[in-house]
C-alpha cells in the first residue's frame, strides 16, 4: 500500500504548500514507542533533564523567526500572536526547568517509625516516580504552547518521561520544525533523540494510545475525538490515564449592578474575548448571561457595535470554517433565536463574527421542560461551537440565571461580572453565584475575561468533564503530577532507597518529615 502524504496547507486559500511527511504505519509507531522506551533510563538525572529542557528554550528562541513564519504559513495566526505563543511555550520549559531543580514534584514524605500508636507505625519513605512513555496530541489552536513543544511534551519530559506527540494535521511543518529543536537541544544535554518523538496521521493516533509501552496520555481538542481516545485507552487490557482537555462553553454571568455599572466596558470586552485569535480559543466566552432592561440593552448595544467593527478572519482550516458555518446556521434557526450581528462567511476563506441571542425562559423550556414533549433542539445553544460566535441569553432575575447554569455540564472556566459593591460583600447573590459556578468549572474569573490562560504555578486548566477527563491541570506547575505515580517503601534499609529518600538528603530535596 502506497504510503499516505501529509501536506501542510495554507488555511488562508485552501491550497497545499509542501508534503512535509507520510503518515506512519502501525511498525513506525512501535518503533518510535520503543525507542522512547529505551530511551527513559537517560532521564534520569534530574540536572540532565533541567538542562535539556532549558536548550530547548533557548532553541526556540533562536529560532523563533522560522518557527514564526512556519506557524503562521499554515495556521493564519498572525505573527503577533504566534511571537507571543513562542515566549509562553519556552517560558514554559524553563519553568518546568525549575520545577526539576527545586524538586518539590517529588513530594517527598517521611514517617518516622513509632511502635508506640496503635497500630505500631513502621519507617515509611514515599515520593513519585516517572510513568514511562507519554502519548501526547498535539492541539489544532496552538502550534506551539499546546503541541509539539507544548506543556504536556515539557511537563512530561520534566517528570522524566519519553514523549512521541500525534501531530496536528493543522500544522505539520511547524510540528516537525519544533520536534527538531527538541532532538537537537536533547542531544546537546547528552541525551538520545529518541526521547522525543513525532507521528503523523489518524491511525497512528489509535496506535499510540493503544501500545502496550504507552503509559499515559495528554490530549487537546473535541469532544469527540477526545473521548474516543478515552475510550480507547480505557479499553485497553492495561488501562492508562488519560488526561484529556475536550470541550468548554466557558458561561459568563453579567449582574444586574454590574450591567448598570459598566455596561458599554462589559460589552466591548465580551466582543474582544470572543474575537481574540478568530474565536479559536478553548476558553472564548460561549454562553453569556446579560440581564433583561435598558442596562443589558447598552451592554448587548456595546457588543452589536464591536462585532460589527470587527474585520472578517481566517480558521485554522477549511474544514473548521465549514463547521462553524453550519453550526451557526443551525443555532440562528431555532425558535425564540435572533442575531443581531450575524455570523458565519465572511468571504470564500474567512468567517464573520456575530452572536445569537435567546430569552433565558426559551432556553429553560427548550432545553429541560421540553424534553418530555420532544426535544427543541435548544441543547445545541449549551454546546462549543468553534469560531468567533456567543451566545447572550437574557435573564429577568437571579432565578433564570441559576436555572440556565443548571442546565450546563463541566467548563474549564466560569466568569462574573459583578459591581465594586457586590466584590465587597461576603455573602448575599454574589457568594451564591460564586458557589454555584464553582461547582461547574476548574477556573472562577470575576470582573476580567477567560481567555489568556496564565502559566503560574497556581494556574488549573481543566474542570469536570466535558472540559477535561481528569481532575488534573494541563497548564502551570502541578502539570508534572500527570506523568507520575506514589510508591512507598516500608522498612527499606537506607543504603537500598533512591538518592531521593535517603537519610542525608543528598540532593537536598524539600521533604515532609513526620517524627
Amino acid at each position: 500500500m502506497a504510503a499516505t502524504p501529509v501536506w501542510s496547507v495554507d488555511p488562508r486559500t485552501g491550497k497545499q504548500r509542501e508534503q512535509v511527511a507520510v503518515e506512519a504505519t502501525s511498525r513506525e509507531v512501535d518503533e518510535a514507542v520503543r525507542a522512547a522506551h529505551a530511551a527513559r533510563g537517560a532521564l534520569a538525572d534530574a540536572v540532565v533533564r533541567a538542562a535539556f529542557l532549558r536548550t530547548a528554550a533557548d532553541l526556540l528562541d533562536e529560532s523563533a523567526a522560522h518557527v514564526v513564519e512556519a506557524a503562521d504559513a499554515e495556521t493564519a495566526l498572525g505573527p503577533g500572536r504566534l511571537t507571543g505563543e513562542v515566549a509562553r511555550t519556552t517560558g514554559q520549559l524553563r519553568a518546568f526547568a525549575d520545577a526539576v531543580d527545586e524538586g518539590a514534584y517529588l513530594d517527598v514524605r517521611i514517617d518516622r517509625a513509632d511502635p508506640a500508636l496503635t497500630p505500631p507505625r513502621p519507617e515509611l519513605r514515599r515520593y513519585k516516580v516517572p510513568l514511562g512513555v507519554v502519548a501526547v496530541y498535539a492541539a489544532s489552536n496552538f502550534p506551539l504552547a499546546f503541541s509539539v513543544p507544548g506543556g504536556d511534551t515539557a511537563s512530561a519530559l520534566a517528570a522524566g518521561c519519553p514523549v512521541v506527540v500525534k501531530a496536528h494535521p493543522d500544522h505539520p511543518a511547524t510540528s516537525e520544525l519544533c520536534a527538531s529543536l527538541l532532538r537537537r537541544a536533547a542531544v546537546a544535554a547528552g541525551l538520545p533523540p529518541e526521547v522525543v518523538a513525532v507521528v503523523h496521521g489518524f491511525d497512528a493516533g489509535l496506535e499510540l494510545v493503544r501500545h502496550p509501552l504507552v503509559t499515559a496520555a495528554g490530549f487537546t481538542g473535541s469532544i469527540r475525538g477526545g473521548r474516543a481516545l478515552f475510550d480507547a485507552a480505557a479499553a485497553r487490557p492495561v488501562p492508562i490515564p488519560f488526561h484529556g482537555e475536550l470541550g468548554s462553553l466557558n458561561p459568563v454571568v453579567v449582574t444586574p449592578a454590574a450591567a448598570a455599572e459598566r455596561a458599554e466596558e462589559i460589552g466591548a470586552g465580551l466582543a474582544a474575548s470572543v474575537t481574540l485569535g478568530v474565536g479559536q480559543f478553548c476558553v472564548k466566552p460561549g454562553l453569556v448571561l446579560v440581564p433583561e432592561g435598558a442596562d443589558g440593552d447598552r451592554v448587548t448595544g456595546a457588543l452589536t457595535k464591536a462585532l460589527g467593527e470587527t474585520e472578517p478572519g481566517v480558521l485554522l482550516d477549511h474544514r473548521m470554517r465549514e463547521n462553524f458555518i453550519a453550526g451557526v446556521s443551525e443555532r440562528a434557526a431555532l425558535a425564540a433565536v435572533t442575531a443581531p450581528v450575524t455570523p458565519g462567511s465572511g468571504g470564500e476563506h474567512t468567517v464573520g463574527a456575530g452572536y445569537l441571542t435567546v430569552p433565558a425562559r426559551a432556553l429553560v423550556e427548550g432545553t429541560d421542560g421540553g424534553a418530555a414533549s420532544g426535544s427543541s433542539g435548544h441543547e445545541l445553544l449549551l454546546e462549543e461551537c468553534f469560531g468567533p460566535v456567543t451566545v447572550v441569553v437574557r435573564y429577568a432575575d437571579q432565578g433564570e440565571a441559576a436555572a440556565v447554569l443548571g442546565l450546563l455540564s463541566g467548563n474549564l472556566s466560569a466568569t462574573l461580572h459583578l459591581s465594586a459593591a457586590e466584590t465587597e460583600g461576603g455573602a448575599g447573590p454574589a457568594a451564591e453565584l460564586i458557589a454555584q459556578v464553582t461547582t461547574l468549572a476548574g477556573r472562577v474569573v470575576v470582573n476580567g475575561w477567560p481567555t489568556g490562560v496564565a502559566v503560574a504555578p497556581a494556574q488549573h486548566h481543566g474542570g469536570p468533564y466535558p472540559a477535561a477527563t481528569s481532575h488534573s491541570t494541563s497548564v502551570g506547575g502541578t502539570a508534572i503530577e500527570r506523568w507520575l505515580r506514589p510508591v512507598a517503601y516500608q522498612s527499606v534499609p537506607d543504603a537500598l532507597l533512591p538518592p531521593e529518600l535517603r537519610e542525608a538528603n543528598p540532593l537536598g530535596l524539600p521533604r515532609r518529615v513526620t517524627p
